[in-house]
């Protein structure tokens, strides 16, 4: 396998059950035509390699259901104009402040600015991993673990659901909508479709709702989530009647450039409360970042 690069994990390609191409490269060529100039030059200089870290030479043969890696040749970004906040470091934990407009790991066009990359740069460490992720569009306490051996324990601890999460939003104030209560429902998020949607049948998403002031038209809002499904708190607040602030996702969809930074999402990760799965003690983290009314 190869190494973390620049901040940035190799692409693991698994190669499929069909046989009809007599060399690895033959099949990396045929799916992606348009880099054919660079592939050849990166199997030539040992960039490519197998389940093994053997490298890819232009004879290895196919082999169905292996495994191969290679480093991708990076996109061209937009610096996100906002900066990482560090809120705690020690040798298992960094806790981040994040921005709005940033995404917590890299996908789709957002590689290199986004805060897993940035911080494994700026920081020098490659064995960073994320412990949980927050949308790209909500800002807040963001939980990375340092090294490699950390990752599990942390990881788990949100899998298991065992962190106080709360969150903050800013939304229409409606003084017929009677708070706090809970929101239960099922919510599903399909494949290539940009909003989650709530259905009948079991719930498998609740968030508490609990209004914490007035501002004129508007209110603040703190939500506390039992369950961390795709844009749940997001779906929650639409389904009360009070979309937060600068969603253009629910209730309707609007587009809005990836450099567009006039109208953030006024919803915040604002603190994070557990008990360490390695020491025991307990850990409270609190964001320094306010909400616009």
């Amino acid at each position: 396998m190869l190494p973390i690069r620049d901040g940035i994990n190799p692409t693991r390609l698994r190669l499929p059950g069909d046989t009809s191409w007599p060399t690895v490269l033959d099949y990396l060529l045929a799916r992606f035509p348009h880099d054919s100039v660079r592939l050849r030059e990166k199997v030539a200089g040992h960039e490519v390699v197998d389940d093994r870290g053997e490298p890819i030479s232009a004879e290895t043969p196919y082999r169905a259901h292996r495994f191969v890696y290679l480093y991708r040749d990076l996109p061209v970004e937009q610096p996100v104009p906002f900066q990482i906040e560090i809120l705690h470091r020690d040798d298992d934990l960094l806790v981040v402040d994040k921005p709005h407009f940033l995404a917590s790991t890299p996908r789709g066009a957002y590689v290199v600015e986004t805060a897993l990359v940035r911080l494994r740069r700026e920081l020098d460490l490659p064995e960073l991993s994320p412990a949980h992720r927050l949308d790209r569009l909500t800002a807040g306490v963001l939980i990375f673990t340092v090294r490699a051996g950390a990752r599990r324990p942390y990881q788990m601890m949100f899998a298991d659901r065992s962190v106080r999460k709360e969150y903050q939003a800013i939304a229409k104030y409606d003084p017929a909508l009677a708070l706090p209560r809970t929101v239960r429902s099922r919510i599903v998020k399909e494949r290539g479709v940009l909003q989650a949607r709530e259905v009948d049948g079991e719930p498998n998403s609740e968030t508490r709702i609990e209004l914490i002031e007035q501002l004129g038209d508007r209110a603040r809002y703190r939500l506390l989530p039992h369950t961390g499904k795709t844009h749940q708190l997001r779906l929650h607040m639409s389904s009360l009647g009070v979309p937060i602030v600068g969603d253009n996702f629910y209730p309707t969809f609007y587009d809005v450039a990836g450099d567009d930074y006039s109208d953030p999402l006024q919803l915040l990760a604002a603190a994070i409360e557990f008990d360490d799965p390695l020491t025991g003690a307990h850990r409270s983290f609190v964001s320094n970042r306010r909400l616009v009314v």
